[in-house]
């Protein structure tokens, strides 16, 4: 440690996406290359001497405390913890995170250094991991609300990945095994499941953490709630999701100084006859075991929808990841005015 392969490789993953807007600390951090990275990780992050640094990815993060609140952080997982480096926006940006973060140090923005928040979740106090749909994202779950995060990778082969970095650390964990299972009557076996629903697979690592993966009623689900909204499809046996990816609608500000776009995450699903954006809740659901009562959101919400059939025309970018996709539609506010326009006037 370290070797050439993985000097080669955290080289490589050390890059920012370009889609979220970084502070200079984390721009630093990018910056750094091979045997660099690693003196900066044992020098300022490593809590322990003899940990090792096996992965790092640049993902987005929320924090089931502030689960409105995207930041892009720098995820460093180790033998012992996953750090994430955060960038210095996220702590001003919500005024509910005084007391969440405890920030003593105010007059950082007088100092020549610049200055991170890392958040450590130790791997001895991990609970659970659930993966979010198609890989886009995933969900880790500590012993309480201050240790539940959502990584917002966008991406299945990064969200892949790390998960199975992940369990390649976990197995090097010493924990006390299990204790052997009772075995259970007919009527204890089959009491339990009175919650209706299939309960998602789960694969139960050694180190006893949980690993969840949605199973085809999370699609089901989403599929009835989406033909919930089109009120114009007949048939709603035959809906069926296409195409689900966390994107980002990008709003044109205009009036500062120089014209921005603002990027707000949308999770975009398409049908055979529709394209729907929803806003999703990333980190409030599947309920944690402590929570006394649901989230005061939904975890879908329609933001817009249109008819495939009023698709005009897709203006596609030649720039590199990421793309960006125009949709041009031709659609008017009542989609039947021109019926009623004919019956109207034309119509005894």
């Amino acid at each position: 440690y370290p070797s050439e392969l993985l000097l080669q490789k955290i080289t490589e993953d050390n890059q920012i996406p370009l889609h979220l807007p970084v502070s200079v600390s984390l721009q630093y951090v990018a910056g750094l290359q091979g045997n660099a990275l690693i003196e900066f990780f044992h020098g300022n992050i490593a809590e322990v001497e003899n940990e090792e640094l096996r992965h790092l990815m640049w993902s987005s993060v929320l924090f089931y405390k502030t689960p409105s609140v995207e930041v892009m952080a720098c995820v460093l997982l180790s033998t012992k913890a996953i750090y994430f480096l955060l960038d210095d926006s996220f702590i001003h940006a919500d005024e509910h995170q005084s007391d969440f973060w405890n920030k003593e140090n105010s007059d950082c923005e007088n100092s020549p250094f610049h200055l991170s928040c890392c958040f450590v979740l130790k791997l001895n106090d991990l609970q659970s991991v659930n993966v979010g749909l198609f890989d886009q994202y995933f969900r880790i779950t500590g012993h309480s609300a201050d240790h539940i995060l959502a990584c917002l990778t966008r991406d299945s082969y990064s969200t892949h990945t790390f998960i199975q970095q992940l369990m390649a650390v976990l197995s090097l964990l010493a924990r006390t095994p299990s204790p052997e299972p009772v075995d259970k009557d007919f009527y204890s076996e089959f009491g339990s499941k009175n919650t209706g629903k299939m309960e998602n697979y789960e694969l139960i690592h050694s180190s006893r953490v949980k690993f969840i993966y949605p199973n085809e009623e999370e699609i089901g689900d989403l599929a009835f709630l989406v033909a919930e909204k089109m009120d114009g499809l007949a048939n709603h046996q035959s809906l069926n999701i296409l195409l689900y990816v966390l994107a980002f609608q990008v709003n044109h500000v205009e009036g500062s100084a120089q014209d921005t776009n603002s990027l707000q995450p949308k999770t975009l699903i398409l049908t055979s006859s529709d394209l729907f954006l929803f806003d999703e809740d990333y980190v409030s659901y599947p309920l944690p075991e402590f929570a006394k009562e649901p989230p005061k959101r939904d975890k879908y919400q329609l933001a817009d929808g249109r008819r495939i059939r009023d698709l005009d025309r897709v203006l596609m970018g030649y720039q590199t990841y990421p793309q960006a996709l125009t949709f041009v539609f031709d659609d008017v506010q009542n989609q039947d005015l021109m019926q009623n326009l004919t019956v109207d006037h034309f119509g005894e």
